[in-house]
């Protein structure tokens, strides 16, 4: 396996990766298949907050929607 870091050298440390190549070999040593990833770390220009803050608020909503559809429910 190959690994690249995010500054783009080599690397050992499948934690510190973000690209990398994967090759899988058969029982001679020939290579079969090839599997390469690619992890991007962007921002959202258009969002004001955190991902992680919109997230949140996301679930806190729909939560919201989940419970007062609940009580329509119930009290008719």
């Amino acid at each position: 396996m190959t690994y690249t870091d995010a500054d783009g050298r080599t690397t050992d440390d499948p934690a510190a990766a973000v690209s990398g190549e994967a090759v899988l070999y058969d029982e001679h040593g020939i290579p079969r298949r090839r599997t390469l990833f690619v992890m991007r770390q962007r921002e959202l220009p258009w969002l004001p907050v955190g991902e992680a803050a919109f997230l949140l608020w996301v679930l806190v909503i729909l939560m919201m929607i989940w419970l007062a559809i609940g009580l329509v429910l119930y009290f008719t």
